[in-house]
């Protein structure tokens, strides 16, 4: 709680004059009865919450699922540099390449991908 508290202060010191609207998760340091007394006196800060069990609809919730299958996953790190370096490369290659994400999906891919998830062909 202590450090969302000192990232809403420096939000507020570097955009002194400025509303700010924080796309938040539903983690309980957001939630802190301190928080919400620190939100009631800057009145410029909006905190609006992810939906609660919908993990796949937030933006970094997907960036962090990327990083994990395709750098960290399986991985075996006998430091904390090697698995910074392991992060970094992904990080250099992802920025290499890097296009928007594609939200929207027809339903019959939707439906498709949903299907070869299945662990049995009963329907149970």
């Amino acid at each position: 709680m202590d450090d969302f508290l000192a990232f809403l202060r420096l939000l507020s010191e570097t955009y002194p004059d400025q509303e700010l609207h924080l796309v938040v998760d539903n983690y309980h340091t957001h939630k802190h009865p301190d928080v919400g007394r620190w939100l009631a006196r800057h009145k410029r800060f909006h905190l609006h919450f992810t939906p609660t069990s919908a993990s796949w609809m937030n933006q970094v919730e997907v960036w962090f699922s990327l990083l994990h299958r395709r750098a960290i996953h399986r991985g075996v790190f006998k430091s904390v540099r090697s698995l910074r370096e392991a992060i970094q490369r992904f990080l250099d290659a992802w920025n290499k390449n890097c296009r928007p994400f594609t939200w929207i999906k027809p339903a019959d891919q939707i439906l498709a991908q949903a299907d070869r998830k299945r662990s049995s062909g009963t329907g149970h």
